[in-house]
């Protein structure tokens, strides 16, 4: 399939810039998986949409507040990094802006000196390796100065950086937010307890690349970054016991969903796994463990909107979008959301 299978004109006021109050008060479209039915509901019916039995897979990741503005100290200049990968030893990989300024050996000084940092290496795609220091603990400094790194068709800024957070968030390690679970609050899920759906988790922390644009015109051409997963052997036993009773497996985001089809993919199975998933989904792929998803409306020609074509089939999901336009949802991370059943 092409690229431009999966456009769609989206006016730009649909692009939701906060999140809306109460989490749970966005709207969710109910898309029939097979039929392509449509209906409209808002997030807090979700209680109503599933069942006692069936089980819902959340990632539990955190999102860093990874972005941290400083001064070159030789000179005083400006200076952006955006953090991405913690490689041990106080060593990151990071985007830098401008990249010029980050020679080798050049070092910089962020949030009046708390935290300083040594540019080691120049990678091939042009990230840096920075070594920082600092005193205390890295992720409480990283709290003070930090700031959250919100996608770029955010302009507006975020006053409470929990609300870029789910509430179920706990394993920091993030670039982006799995925007699916912002839907969730803490009360929604104790009514799907009380109903008798099963809660397990998974963690998988979303990097930078999951908005990197699809360039190559042939879907197939295009190589997907790689996320580091783990699932844990509570959660395996949760879905393999639901799969037996003949509940339904609903995953929260294409995070969980792609975690879920990374392992029974390697292993064969549902078991405890951890790795790295560099899994690329798109129309003529067989699910192998998800029956339901719960996703956002995702920006056109990426690999998120070719992943929930795959599920639920390229016309169901093409003609979903062109009513959610029409019925004037709000779309992408602080938009609203489709439960696909």
């Amino acid at each position: 399939m092409k690229k431009s299978d999966f456009f769609y004109d989206l006016p730009q006021e649909l692009i939701a810039q906060h999140p809306i109050e109460p989490r749970d008060h966005s709207r969710m479209m109910i898309l029939g998986r097979n039929s392509g039915e449509i209906k409209h509901k808002h997030f807090y019916d979700i209680t109503d949409e599933l069942n006692a039995g069936d089980c819902l897979v959340l990632n539990d990741t955190r999102v860093l507040p990874a972005r941290i503005y400083g001064i070159k100290e030789e000179t005083g200049a400006k200076v952006e990094f955006l953090l991405l990968n913690n490689k041990g030893n106080d060593i990151w990989e990071v985007i830098t802006g401008p990249g010029k300024r980050a020679k080798e050996g050049a070092k910089f000084t962020f949030g009046d000196g708390i935290l300083k940092a040594e540019i080691l290496e120049i990678l091939e795609n042009g990230n840096r390796l920075a070594r920082f220091t600092y005193d205390g603990v890295f992720f409480n400094v990283l709290d003070k100065i930090g700031q959250m790194p919100l996608p770029h068709y955010i302009t507006e800024e975020l006053k409470d950086k929990e609300r870029y957070q789910t509430v179920y968030s706990k394993e920091l390690g993030s670039a982006a937010a799995p925007t699916a679970g912002l839907h969730f609050t803490k009360e929604t899920l104790e009514k799907l307890r009380n109903k008798g759906v099963k809660i397990a988790y998974v963690t998988l922390h979303v990097g930078l690349g999951t908005f990197r644009p699809v360039k190559a015109e042939n879907i197939e051409d295009h190589k997907m970054h790689s996320e580091h997963y783990w699932l844990p052997a509570e959660t395996a036993d949760i879905i393999n016991e639901t799969k037996k009773n003949g509940g339904r497996v609903v995953a929260v985001g294409t995070t969980c969903c792609r975690t879920l089809e990374s392992v029974a993919t390697f292993r064969g199975k549902i078991q405890e796994d951890e790795g790295w998933t560099d899994i690329f989904i798109y129309p003529g792929y067989e699910f192998k463990c998800i029956d339901a998803l719960l996703t956002n409306f995702h920006l056109p020609e990426s690999t998120l909107i070719m992943l929930v074509s795959a599920f639920c089939g390229y016309d169901n999901t093409m003609n979903a979008y062109k009513v959610a336009v029409s019925e004037k949802y709000r779309f992408f991370s602080f938009g609203d959301c489709m439960l696909i059943i």
